[in-house]
């Protein structure tokens, strides 16, 4: 029978100190994305039940990040928690390196809940997100408005307007709270708006309505969203292939994020262009740019990888 694997982390600004039980190995590794990187792979492969490290005022964010969106489960503690557990173990001494063994121990004998998102917050994010794009749509429809009323109106729509552009403004901030309180939501965040065309709006509507993004194949996350083309043929008659069906959500944000990628994403722009010359209207040409997106970011997801040109996926 094999036995559960328990281990502790001290991170330094420099360096983390990792131990684990009940082996006792101990080794170090540099504070540095790379390093961090391949000690996700070595855990991976090691299978912890779990992973402990003290709240270092923000030193451990990066470190919880990266660990936890490899599917991980981390425990970010309490410091007096440990050193109380160590002084009741008779472990008085302090190093980096004793402490990473404490906190290898102190998860094998207190095993602290790791975090994961909860439903709470997936809703929270959900609601405002959703909130967001209920305010653009009011935006529209009363500029619209104020275009054909009389004076007196136009006034009261202009004071409705500038409402909505405060109302605006607050919930931004909300779900820029709401990401910045989730250590996987802020690292996924990071990897999405690492991509060229990919900003604070795109990235907060996939994380809010595409959770399963980086979980599924190509295919599979093309036909969720709703831009895989289908079949349309009868008989003889063969049809001109169309998209359906999806999470209108994301596929409007991600409509807007490709327009803006065939122009400032490299690898986009190119894509788009040869389908153009190769005789595609400029909608299909689009419609395929967008799924190429959604499956490059699908593929930086699952593997936590960084966007770098050129990304052939």
């Amino acid at each position: 029978m094999k036995s559960s694997r328990y281990v502790g982390i001290d991170i330094a600004k420099d360096h983390l100190d990792v131990a684990v039980r009940p082996e006792g190995k101990v080794w170090t590794i540099p504070n540095k994305e790379t390093s961090i990187e391949d000690l996700a792979e070595q855990l991976k492969d090691l299978e912890p039940e779990l992973i402990v490290m003290e709240a270092t005022g923000g030193f451990e964010q990066k470190v919880a990040s990266v660990l936890a969106t490899n599917g991980l489960p981390v425990a970010v503690v309490n410091p007096r928690q440990v050193r109380d557990f160590a002084k009741s173990t008779g472990k008085l001494a302090k190093t980096d390196t004793l402490d990473a063994k404490v906190l290898a121990h102190f998860a094998e004998a207190i095993h602290p809940e790791p975090h994961y998102l909860s439903d709470e917050q997936s809703r929270k994010l959900k609601s405002l997100v959703s909130r967001r794009r209920q305010i653009i749509e009011m935006q529209v429809s009363e500029k619209n408005r104020a275009r054909l009323c009389d004076k007196n109106v136009r006034e009261m729509i202009v004071e409705h307007v500038d409402w909505l552009e405060k109302s605006l403004a607050e919930v931004d901030i909300q779900i820029a709270q709401a990401i910045q309180e989730s250590p996987i939501w802020h690292e996924k965040e990071r990897l999405l708006e690492s991509v060229p065309g990919i900003g604070k709006v795109t990235s907060s509507v996939l994380l809010a309505s595409l959770p399963e993004l980086g979980s599924l194949d190509r295919k599979s996350i093309a036909a969720l969203v709703g831009v895989a083309p289908f079949n349309r043929d009868s008989g003889n008659m063969r049809g001109r292939r169309a998209i359906w069906g999806g999470r209108a959500p994301v596929r409007c944000a991600l409509y807007m994020a490709t327009l803006s990628s065939v122009r400032f994403n490299p690898l986009l722009k190119d894509f788009y262009h040869r389908l153009i010359l190769a005789g595609k209207p400029p909608k299909v040409a689009i419609t395929a740019c967008m799924r190429k997106l959604l499956v490059i970011l699908n593929a930086m997801t699952h593997a936590n990888q960084l966007w770098h040109a050129p990304m052939a996926v």
